[in-house]
Protein backbone atom coordinates (compact mmCIF):
# COMPACT_ATOMS: atom_id res chain seq x y z
CA UNK A 1 0.00 0.00 0.00
CA UNK A 2 1.41 3.23 -1.22
CA UNK A 3 2.12 6.00 1.55
CA UNK A 4 -0.61 8.58 0.75
CA UNK A 5 -3.37 6.00 0.43
CA UNK A 6 -1.91 4.79 4.08
CA UNK A 7 -2.07 8.39 5.26
CA UNK A 8 -5.91 8.39 3.49
CA UNK A 9 -7.06 6.08 5.19
CA UNK A 10 -5.32 6.89 8.62
CA UNK A 11 -7.25 10.14 7.99
CA UNK A 12 -10.46 8.58 7.65
CA UNK A 13 -10.41 6.47 10.22
CA UNK A 14 -10.03 9.48 12.42
CA UNK A 15 -12.81 10.89 11.06
CA UNK A 16 -14.71 8.74 11.52
CA UNK A 17 -14.56 8.06 15.27
CA UNK A 18 -14.59 11.73 16.02
CA UNK A 19 -18.14 12.55 13.96
CA UNK A 20 -19.74 9.30 15.66
CA UNK A 21 -18.30 10.43 19.36
CA UNK A 22 -19.63 13.66 18.76
CA UNK A 23 -23.22 12.34 17.15
CA UNK A 24 -23.78 9.39 18.98
CA UNK A 25 -27.41 11.24 20.11
CA UNK A 26 -28.15 11.39 16.34
CA UNK A 27 -28.64 8.88 13.88
CA UNK A 28 -25.38 8.12 12.18
CA UNK A 29 -25.98 6.92 8.07
CA UNK A 30 -23.04 5.65 6.10
CA UNK A 31 -24.25 8.22 3.53
CA UNK A 32 -23.08 11.20 6.13
CA UNK A 33 -19.76 9.13 7.19
CA UNK A 34 -19.06 8.86 3.41
CA UNK A 35 -19.81 12.60 2.57
CA UNK A 36 -17.44 14.18 5.66
CA UNK A 37 -14.96 11.47 4.18
CA UNK A 38 -15.23 12.75 0.36
CA UNK A 39 -15.54 9.24 -0.68
CA UNK A 40 -18.18 6.52 -2.42
CA UNK A 41 -20.19 4.81 -0.15
CA UNK A 42 -18.91 1.73 -1.35
CA UNK A 43 -15.21 2.62 -1.08
CA UNK A 44 -15.86 4.06 2.42
CA UNK A 45 -17.51 0.91 3.59
CA UNK A 46 -14.32 -0.69 1.97
CA UNK A 47 -12.05 0.51 3.75
CA UNK A 48 -14.24 0.86 7.17
CA UNK A 49 -14.09 -3.03 7.24
CA UNK A 50 -10.76 -3.49 5.83
CA UNK A 51 -9.21 -1.25 8.94
CA UNK A 52 -11.63 -1.99 11.65
CA UNK A 53 -12.46 -5.47 10.78
CA UNK A 54 -16.08 -4.58 11.37
CA UNK A 55 -18.53 -2.96 9.24
CA UNK A 56 -19.67 0.84 9.67
CA UNK A 57 -22.90 -0.26 11.60
CA UNK A 58 -20.79 -2.90 14.36
CA UNK A 59 -18.59 -0.08 14.79
CA UNK A 60 -20.90 2.73 15.31
CA UNK A 61 -23.37 -0.14 17.35
CA UNK A 62 -20.04 -0.78 19.45
CA UNK A 63 -19.65 2.66 20.51
CA UNK A 64 -22.83 3.44 21.19
CA UNK A 65 -23.62 0.55 23.47
CA UNK A 66 -20.10 0.90 25.34
CA UNK A 67 -21.29 4.92 25.81
CA UNK A 68 -24.31 3.95 27.73
CA UNK A 69 -22.20 1.12 29.70
CA UNK A 70 -20.16 3.81 30.50
CA UNK A 71 -23.34 6.04 31.02
CA UNK A 72 -25.19 3.42 33.46
CA UNK A 73 -22.26 3.41 36.10
CA UNK A 74 -21.45 7.42 36.04
CA UNK A 75 -24.59 9.25 35.35
CA UNK A 76 -26.60 8.15 38.04
CA UNK A 77 -29.55 10.20 38.24
CA UNK A 78 -30.33 9.67 34.51
CA UNK A 79 -32.96 7.06 33.42
CA UNK A 80 -32.05 3.91 31.53
CA UNK A 81 -34.48 5.60 28.86
CA UNK A 82 -32.29 8.73 28.75
CA UNK A 83 -29.01 7.34 28.81
CA UNK A 84 -30.74 4.93 25.50
CA UNK A 85 -31.87 8.51 24.10
CA UNK A 86 -28.32 10.31 24.28
CA UNK A 87 -27.31 7.04 23.03
CA UNK A 88 -28.55 7.35 19.85
CA UNK A 89 -31.36 4.82 20.24
CA UNK A 90 -35.40 5.88 19.24
CA UNK A 91 -36.40 1.97 20.67
CA UNK A 92 -36.00 1.34 24.59
CA UNK A 93 -36.88 -2.16 23.58
CA UNK A 94 -34.29 -2.31 20.91
CA UNK A 95 -31.92 -0.62 23.24
CA UNK A 96 -32.16 -3.36 25.88
CA UNK A 97 -31.84 -5.97 22.80
CA UNK A 98 -28.65 -4.56 21.68
CA UNK A 99 -27.26 -4.03 25.34
CA UNK A 100 -28.19 -7.58 26.96
CA UNK A 101 -26.80 -8.80 23.40
CA UNK A 102 -22.74 -7.56 23.88
CA UNK A 103 -22.65 -7.20 27.92
CA UNK A 104 -24.34 -10.73 28.77
CA UNK A 105 -26.96 -8.40 30.94
CA UNK A 106 -30.05 -6.18 31.00
CA UNK A 107 -29.12 -2.49 31.23
CA UNK A 108 -31.04 -3.22 34.96
CA UNK A 109 -28.85 -5.80 36.41
CA UNK A 110 -25.35 -3.85 34.76
CA UNK A 111 -26.34 -0.60 37.30
CA UNK A 112 -27.50 -2.71 39.87
CA UNK A 113 -23.40 -4.06 40.31
CA UNK A 114 -23.47 -6.89 36.97
CA UNK A 115 -20.42 -4.78 35.64
CA UNK A 116 -18.22 -5.47 38.76
CA UNK A 117 -17.93 -8.87 37.48
CA UNK A 118 -17.99 -8.71 33.82
CA UNK A 119 -15.11 -6.23 34.64
CA UNK A 120 -12.90 -8.37 36.84
CA UNK A 121 -13.57 -11.31 34.02
CA UNK A 122 -11.86 -9.45 31.52
CA UNK A 123 -8.94 -8.16 33.74
CA UNK A 124 -8.15 -11.87 35.36
CA UNK A 125 -5.03 -11.51 33.82
CA UNK A 126 -4.17 -8.64 35.52
CA UNK A 127 -4.89 -9.26 39.29
CA UNK A 128 -4.88 -6.64 41.58
CA UNK A 129 -4.99 -5.76 45.51
CA UNK A 130 -3.73 -2.38 45.10
CA UNK A 131 -5.66 0.17 46.91
CA UNK A 132 -6.30 3.37 44.77
CA UNK A 133 -8.99 5.16 47.39
CA UNK A 134 -6.01 7.97 48.33
CA UNK A 135 -5.67 9.10 44.86
CA UNK A 136 -7.14 11.87 44.29
CA UNK A 137 -7.43 13.78 41.11
CA UNK A 138 -7.10 17.91 39.99
CA UNK A 139 -10.06 18.92 38.15
CA UNK A 140 -8.88 21.35 35.50
CA UNK A 141 -9.40 22.61 31.76
CA UNK A 142 -6.92 21.36 29.83
CA UNK A 143 -5.96 22.54 26.67
CA UNK A 144 -5.86 21.25 23.13
CA UNK A 145 -3.13 19.25 22.04
CA UNK A 146 -2.28 18.30 18.58
CA UNK A 147 -0.93 14.78 17.64
CA UNK A 148 0.77 13.06 15.20
CA UNK A 149 -0.27 9.28 15.31
CA UNK A 150 -0.45 5.40 14.80
CA UNK A 151 -4.01 3.12 15.59
CA UNK A 152 -3.41 -0.22 17.53
CA UNK A 153 -5.92 -2.70 17.86
CA UNK A 154 -5.65 -4.70 21.27
CA UNK A 155 -3.85 -3.78 24.64
CA UNK A 156 -0.86 -5.93 24.98
CA UNK A 157 2.31 -6.07 24.63
CA UNK A 158 2.29 -5.55 20.90
CA UNK A 159 1.89 -2.01 21.81
CA UNK A 160 5.99 -1.42 21.63
CA UNK A 161 5.94 -2.07 18.15
CA UNK A 162 3.77 0.28 17.56
CA UNK A 163 5.49 3.14 19.36
CA UNK A 164 8.79 1.96 18.24
CA UNK A 165 7.55 2.50 15.27
CA UNK A 166 6.08 6.17 15.91
CA UNK A 167 9.73 6.92 17.52
CA UNK A 168 11.07 6.04 14.23
CA UNK A 169 9.00 8.41 12.25
CA UNK A 170 9.99 11.55 14.62
CA UNK A 171 13.43 10.81 14.45
CA UNK A 172 13.05 10.73 10.58
CA UNK A 173 10.59 13.95 10.70
CA UNK A 174 12.70 15.85 12.99
CA UNK A 175 10.57 15.70 15.86
CA UNK A 176 12.23 16.35 19.13
CA UNK A 177 11.22 17.22 22.83
CA UNK A 178 7.69 15.72 22.43
CA UNK A 179 5.36 14.78 24.97
CA UNK A 180 3.93 11.09 24.29
CA UNK A 181 0.36 10.60 24.78
CA UNK A 182 -2.54 7.68 24.76
CA UNK A 183 -5.67 8.03 23.65
CA UNK A 184 -8.09 5.15 24.81
CA UNK A 185 -11.19 5.17 22.14
CA UNK A 186 -12.31 1.90 24.20
CA UNK A 187 -12.90 2.05 28.21
CA UNK A 188 -10.68 -1.71 28.43
CA UNK A 189 -12.67 -2.37 31.69
CA UNK A 190 -15.93 -3.18 29.98
CA UNK A 191 -14.49 -3.90 26.34
CA UNK A 192 -12.24 -7.45 26.12
CA UNK A 193 -8.42 -6.24 25.71
CA UNK A 194 -8.09 -7.54 22.30
CA UNK A 195 -11.03 -4.97 20.67
CA UNK A 196 -9.78 -2.35 22.14
CA UNK A 197 -8.48 0.76 20.00
CA UNK A 198 -5.23 2.16 21.26
CA UNK A 199 -3.92 5.26 19.81
CA UNK A 200 0.08 6.11 19.97
CA UNK A 201 0.44 9.65 19.81
CA UNK A 202 3.35 12.14 19.87
CA UNK A 203 2.24 16.17 20.61
CA UNK A 204 3.26 18.15 17.50
CA UNK A 205 2.81 21.83 16.40
CA UNK A 206 0.16 23.11 14.79
CA UNK A 207 1.61 24.15 11.66
CA UNK A 208 2.98 19.93 11.46
CA UNK A 209 1.60 18.64 8.49
CA UNK A 210 4.21 15.67 7.22
CA UNK A 211 1.84 12.85 8.73
CA UNK A 212 -1.44 12.18 10.00
CA UNK A 213 -2.90 14.41 12.75
CA UNK A 214 -5.74 14.90 15.32
CA UNK A 215 -6.43 17.40 17.97
CA UNK A 216 -7.71 16.29 21.32
CA UNK A 217 -10.33 18.54 22.52
CA UNK A 218 -9.66 21.56 24.90
CA UNK A 219 -11.94 20.11 27.80
CA UNK A 220 -12.67 20.08 31.77
CA UNK A 221 -10.38 16.98 32.81
CA UNK A 222 -10.17 14.55 36.23
CA UNK A 223 -6.52 14.52 36.04
CA UNK A 224 -5.19 11.56 38.17
CA UNK A 225 -1.21 11.02 38.95
CA UNK A 226 -0.48 7.21 38.73
CA UNK A 227 2.80 5.37 38.85
CA UNK A 228 2.59 1.85 38.25
CA UNK A 229 3.63 -1.25 36.79
CA UNK A 230 1.58 -3.34 33.63
CA UNK A 231 -1.48 -3.66 34.22
CA UNK A 232 -1.90 -1.03 37.01
CA UNK A 233 -3.21 0.91 34.67
CA UNK A 234 -6.46 -0.87 33.91
CA UNK A 235 -7.56 -2.21 37.47
CA UNK A 236 -7.22 2.03 38.04
CA UNK A 237 -9.63 2.95 35.32
CA UNK A 238 -11.75 0.49 36.55
CA UNK A 239 -11.08 1.94 40.11
CA UNK A 240 -12.01 5.74 38.58
CA UNK A 241 -14.96 4.28 36.13
CA UNK A 242 -16.39 2.48 38.74
CA UNK A 243 -15.58 3.77 42.33
CA UNK A 244 -14.45 7.56 42.10
CA UNK A 245 -16.74 8.73 39.19
CA UNK A 246 -20.25 7.61 40.51
CA UNK A 247 -19.79 8.90 43.80
CA UNK A 248 -17.77 12.39 42.57
CA UNK A 249 -20.35 14.72 41.62
CA UNK A 250 -19.10 14.72 37.92
CA UNK A 251 -20.22 12.84 34.81
CA UNK A 252 -18.17 11.34 31.73
CA UNK A 253 -18.18 13.09 28.33
CA UNK A 254 -17.54 11.40 24.74
CA UNK A 255 -14.59 12.59 24.46
CA UNK A 256 -12.02 9.49 24.84
CA UNK A 257 -10.03 9.64 27.86
CA UNK A 258 -6.11 9.99 27.22
CA UNK A 259 -2.75 9.70 28.96
CA UNK A 260 0.16 11.70 28.72
CA UNK A 261 3.64 9.47 30.27
CA UNK A 262 6.22 10.59 32.26
CA UNK A 263 8.09 7.06 31.97
CA UNK A 264 6.39 5.17 29.10
CA UNK A 265 7.13 1.28 29.90
CA UNK A 266 6.81 0.75 25.74
CA UNK A 267 9.27 3.23 24.73
CA UNK A 268 12.09 2.37 28.03
CA UNK A 269 14.05 -0.44 29.30
CA UNK A 270 12.08 -0.21 32.56
CA UNK A 271 8.60 -2.31 33.60
CA UNK A 272 7.44 1.13 35.28
CA UNK A 273 5.05 3.75 34.42
CA UNK A 274 4.63 6.99 35.24
CA UNK A 275 1.99 9.05 33.69
CA UNK A 276 -1.16 11.40 34.62
CA UNK A 277 -4.91 10.42 33.36
CA UNK A 278 -7.16 11.98 31.88
CA UNK A 279 -10.52 11.79 32.00
CA UNK A 280 -13.00 14.45 30.15
CA UNK A 281 -15.93 15.12 32.91
CA UNK A 282 -18.79 17.28 33.04
CA UNK A 283 -20.48 19.19 36.11
CA UNK A 284 -23.56 16.86 36.98
CA UNK A 285 -26.30 18.46 37.66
Amino acid sequence: MKKNTKILRSDILNKTYNYIYSNLEHQITLDELSFINSVSKYHYHRIIKEETNSTVFSLVTTIRLQKAANLLLTNTDSTISEIASSCGYISHSSFIKAFKNRYHYTPTKWRDGAYKKFSKELLKAFPSSRDFSNIEPEIKVCEAIKCAYIRHKGYNNEIKKTWQKLKAIAYEKNITNYREIALYHDNPTIIPLKECSYVACIEVSNDFKTLSTFEIPKSLCAVFYLKGEYGDLLNFIRYVYHFWLPNSGYEVKTTPPYVIYKKNLFTEETKEFELNLYIPIAVAY
